[in-house]
């Protein structure tokens, strides 16, 4: 049976409580938080509903909100299984065995929250709390790196078959376990507003991620990287994906380092990744072919999983020269100085030598800066490159990405060239472009380049072109998102 979707709905009071949760749409479960409200009235949050619902009364002590005695919130817990609550949620670690007993686990959600981290007895714990006779047993638990994640994976496997079990990795790390939630054995998954546990909007879940077509055979994809939470890149795969009917999911991979990395993936069967900073030279130590540009470069920005065997390729070059293709800009014999040395600037290099221009690189790292230029047969210039030293600059560096907005790698009094060049893309309008367009310079913006090579990528994975516009539209309604969201915070 496919995971339902059950929206946790949380206020100030049962009044408030009971108008929320009728503006509900979409979900199988509402689950009520009586631990939110000043005047918990289990009759008044269960009046009139439409839905099933879980009851939770979340001590304190649990990461709850309910500061009363434990006699006061077994009365309330007590009130909601006599009035007729499809389901109660009571902590493992209460004891309200009697509770348990009294609807011989019918309807019981017994649960067990750890807030620091991937309990390491979660086997026998899950085990323990079956023997309850409770209906459904939840584990939500901490994950501070990807792999936290496969302990709730390995528990999922070894349960095969038991359609009583909710299993949830907390937090940005924790998002597979979520969207995946047929993948990780979950009778349902929770979304809501509670927003330090991880949980994600129920727009999100299911407009985004796609939750209703998500099964355990969807093919997971995503981006690695570090940070990835301003990432549009799960926006715009997300969005071809449904436009070509394509049974995959793409996800943010937030990862502490390469090997939390190749152990999540390794074990979720990853069917491609995007990769991105820090992990785009490091990753080809892990790949076990890599395609002749990519070795060439040094860096991969995509891996694609056949049976198995992880391929790395790099769809930068591509990415990066369309843009410039596009507007008729002449690259041969131009002098081109490319800001910074990573995985980047790398791609950029061997696309700009493969046009002939005269590249030069300026790093802080002058050792970095002349490994880039070597792939180019360039030089290595100064830091800050000197005025009219250049006619097309390109920053590979993050500085001026989201939420550091305001900052610029270069002075607005050293944009002295014809093109500005910038990989930047969130905010769409960088520092660098606002600047270097006031200087009479013509402008690129990341953007174009992120689409391409994501275009690439898809179509490395997919074996067909995603529909034209798709990726572009949905990347730009996500920047206007992030930028709306940027607003709104006091």
């Amino acid at each position: 049976m496919a995971p339902l979707l059950c929206v946790t709905v949380t206020a100030p009071t049962t009044a408030e409580l009971r108008r929320r949760r009728d503006e509900v749409a979409e979900a199988d479960l509402i689950e009520l938080r009586l631990d939110s409200v000043s005047d918990p009235d289990v009759r008044g949050a269960l009046q009139g509903r439409r839905q099933a619902v879980i009851v939770t009364c979340r001590p304190a002590w649990e990461g709850g909100r309910f500061d009363g005695s434990e006699d006061e919130r077994r009365r309330l817990l007590h009130e909601a299984i006599a009035c007729g609550a499809e389901y109660v949620d009571l902590e493992w670690r209460a004891r309200f065995d009697e509770l348990i007993a009294e609807r011989a686990g019918r309807g019981i959600v017994l649960s067990s929250h750890e807030f620091e981290r991937m309990p390491a007895d979660l086997h026998d714990r899950v085990q323990a709390m079956r023997a309850t006779g409770a209906e459904v047993i939840k584990v939500a638990a901490a994950a501070n790196r990807l792999s936290d994640c496969l302990p709730l994976l390995s528990v999922a496997e070894a349960a095969r078959g038991d359609t009583g079990l909710v299993l949830i990795a907390m937090g940005e790390h924790g998002l597979a376990s979520r969207v995946l939630a047929a993948r990780f054995g979950s009778a349902w998954t929770y979304a809501g507003a509670v927003g330090d546990v991880g949980q994600i909007t129920p727009a999100a879940l299911l407009d985004d991620y796609g939750f209703r077509r998500v099964t355990r055979s969807t093919g997971v994809f995503g981006v690695v990287g570090a940070p990835v939470s301003h990432s549009v890149s799960p926006a715009m795969h997300n969005a071809a994906f449904r436009e070509a009917h394509f049974d995959g999911v793409y996800l943010p991979l937030p990862a502490a380092d390469v090997a939390d990395f190749v152990a999540f993936a390794r074990a979720l069967n990853l069917k491609g990744a995007s990769v991105t900073i820090p992990f785009k030279v490091p990753l080809c130590d892990h790949v076990d072919d890599i395609q002749p540009i990519a070795r060439r470069i040094g860096a991969i920005n995509t891996i694609r999983c056949v049976n198995g065997r992880w391929i790395g390729d790099n769809t930068d070059v591509a990415g990066f020269l369309q843009p410039l293709h596009d507007r008729g800009i002449p690259l041969k014999g131009t002098r081109a100085t490319i800001l910074g040395a990573g995985g980047s600037a790398r791609a950029v290099a061997v696309a700009l030598a493969s046009c002939r221009a005269e590249v030069s690189v300026c790093a802080r790292h002058p050792a970095a800066a002349q490994a880039v230029a070597r792939l180019a047969n360039g030089r290595v210039g100064t830091w800050p490159p000197e005025a009219r030293s250049w006619d097309l600059l390109v920053n590979c560096t993050p500085v001026g990405m989201r939420p550091h907005g305001t900052e610029s790698p270069l002075a607005a009094t050293a944009l002295t060239g014809r093109v500005v060049y910038d990989l930047v893309y969130n905010p769409a309008d960088t520092r660098l472009i606002r600047d270097a367009a006031a200087a009479g310079c013509q402008t690129i913006g990341g953007l174009d380049m992120l689409v391409a090579q994501a275009q690439e990528q898809f179509e490395w994975w997919t074996g067909a072109r995603p529909a034209a516009g798709v990726m572009r539209d949905a990347a730009v309604k996500r920047l206007s998102e992030f930028a709306a969201d940027e607003d709104h915070v006091v």
